[in-house]
């Protein structure tokens, strides 16, 4: 039997091609919430997730109606009271060179499709706690981890698993949102959905259907060229 040519056993890319540039971070949702046979879909895509040694360190939870509201309020309040539990360090300060740069410029962005002005601090505010109301999503998943270590290991694997459901969503028509300002809580997270301390969080995704007309949906930020972020090595 003749091998086919490579060319011609090449899976079409285009498909995923327009997946990847679909892709954007949602700030605003519709309330209409997500069918349980698509969330499962998205969940058995997001189980295909490369990890180290196959060890697939996701212990997922999938956050929807009156217990969200309950996250909601809880969340809003630790922040509004400064009580912050976090697994994992984050301080924004230490971006420099082109990172801050590109943090920077996702700020002023933001705050200019919101209109709200720098002196603004109510304003600035009321669009930091969209964070806490998940946007206005009807779902937030949490992926939790198991420590290993020093945990870079499992927390790649659990990123990779985040990039994988994220593009499930956008493959179905839906939208998603990865949100570290969750992780500041991951204490308060835990106690509410009963999740062991043992347990790890770095991020949620809220998801649902976008709104075409909130205002954090107005914009898509770039990304540089390869030029810049890529050295080839001949």
């Amino acid at each position: 039997m003749e091998t086919p040519a490579l060319e011609q056993i090449q899976p079409d890319t285009d498909a995923f091609k327009e997946v990847l540039r679909l892709r954007k971070s949602c700030r605003g949702f519709l309330e209409r919430p997500v069918a349980d046979h698509l969330i499962t879909s998205v969940l058995e895509d997001a189980q295909l997730a490369p990890s180290n040694c196959n060890t697939q360190p996701w212990e997922t939870h999938i956050v929807s109606g009156e217990k969200l509201k309950e996250l909601s309020a809880a969340l809003l309040k630790q922040n509004e009271a400064g009580r912050f539990s976090p697994d994992f360090t984050f301080d924004v300060e230490e971006y420099h060179g082109r990172y801050q740069e590109r943090y920077f410029n996702l700020g002023k962005t933001m705050y200019e499709a919101f209109d709200v002005k720098r002196e603004d601090k109510a304003g600035r505010k009321e669009v930091s706690d969209l964070n806490y109301k998940f946007f206005n999503a009807p779902h937030v998943v949490i992926p939790f981890m198991p420590s290993f270590g020093d945990n870079v290991r499992a927390g790649g694997d659990i990123g990779m698993y985040g990039q994988t459901f994220l593009l499930s969503l956008t493959a179905h028509g839906l939208a998603g949102i990865p949100q570290t300002a969750l992780g500041f809580f991951a204490g308060t997270i835990k106690e509410i959905l009963n999740v062991p301390n043992e347990l790890k969080m770095m991020f949620g995704i809220s998801f649902g259907y976008a709104d075409p007309n909130a205002p954090g949906n107005s914009f898509k930020l770039g990304r540089d060229p390869i030029s810049r972020t890529v050295t080839f090595h001949p």
